[in-house]
């Protein structure tokens, strides 16, 4: 990142001057869900409650998590809460807060900072969630950003829905389109190698690169899911495959895709990137923190789409399967290759 001599760093702020600006901006127009008693600017932040809470963290790093020719600060501020708000969602719950953690050079300009906070202030505010603290330190050289969010469950939904609630018969669906991050990275990769879609697929380009850098799914049909009885649930977060295996694994099933199905989600990105990408941008694209889960047959929500069934364990080594062999796609892997 390389900042220009006559603008300021948050090494010129300080961290009191830089705080100064986030609270004003964290402070700004926040949604008032009446369970922030105490937000940012104390020792901790001081929640009140109803039931139990839901609880989750994800961290993004710089040059791993995204990349600054691609993603703007306030994509990954946006990126970062949606992430964590999805994994409230894979429970069935609704987030009510958040706590970020920023660790940046002191060469970091401001302007990335602030831009950064407007993203998470956005996108909180759209889900009607409050950031309620969080830490700032300072690192050699690496930027990595850190949420943790905090949730409930509606009161009309009884207890969460685990990932290991998947039985013999049960409907395997998604909440939405699969295949727009991957297929957005894709375009972004090939046109550092002078590619660029035709200009007859541009818009549609342009809306999955959009979704890579900022995804934006349905975050209400994590209840909505849970209320329709789903036995087990998972954001795709790291790929359709891997997550659907992660099912498969917790509840002790194999899950068998259909091959209609799958096509028809491919459909969408099969002209501009042809079909052998299209399919793998379904199978194995992660970040697109939509939701998978499993239904009894005939309880699958509406605008949820049908991707497969559930299916008795095999003793095979694979435990998600297409066209009568083991899934395509093996996601994302922190430490893979």
């Amino acid at each position: 990142m390389t900042t220009p001599a006559c603008e300021p760093t948050i090494a010129d702020l300080g961290e009191a001057g830089l705080l100064e600006l986030v609270f004003a901006r964290v402070a700004l127009d926040a949604p008032a869900n009446g369970s922030l008693l105490v937000g940012p600017g104390d020792d901790t932040a001081y929640l009140v409650g109803e039931s139990a809470v839901l609880a989750t963290t994800d961290t993004m790093v710089r040059d791993r998590d995204w990349r600054e020719e691609w993603s703007t600060a306030t994509d990954v501020g946006a990126k970062a809460v949606t992430q964590n708000l999805a994994d409230i969602a894979a429970m069935g719950g609704v987030g009510t807060s958040l706590l970020v953690t920023l660790i940046a050079p002191g060469t970091l300009p401001t302007r990335w900072a602030l831009d950064f906070v407007d993203g998470l202030v956005s996108a909180a505010h759209a889900a009607g969630v409050q950031i309620a603290g969080g830490d700032l330190s300072s690192s050699t050289g690496d930027v990595s950003v850190s949420v943790t969010a905090l949730g409930r469950l509606p009161h009309d939904v009884g207890s969460p829905v685990l990932r290991g609630g998947a039985r013999l018969g049960h409907m395997l669906a998604v909440s939405g389109a699969l295949g727009r991050s991957a297929a957005g990275l894709e375009i972004l990769r090939r046109s550092e190698r002078g590619w660029f879609p035709p200009p007859r697929y541009a818009e549609a380009a342009a809306t999955w690169v959009g979704y890579h850098c900022r995804p934006d799914p349905d975050l209400s049909q994590g209840p909505i899911a849970a209320r329709a009885g789903a036995t087990s649930l998972i954001d795709i977060s790291d790929g359709l495959t891997r997550d659907a295996d992660r099912l498969a694994s917790a509840s002790g099933v194999d899950i068998e895709f259909d091959e209609t199905a799958i096509h028809d989600l491919a459909a969408a990105f099969v002209p501009a990137l042809g079909r052998e990408v299209a399919l793998e941008c379904v199978f194995g694209g992660g970040e697109e923190h939509v939701l998978l889960g499993t239904f009894e047959e005939g309880a699958v929500p509406a605008g949820w789409s049908t991707l497969g069934v559930v299916s008795p364990r095999s003793e095979q080594a694979a435990h998600v399967w297409w066209a009568g062999e083991p899934a395509p796609g093996p996601g994302w892997d922190h430490f893979g290759r």
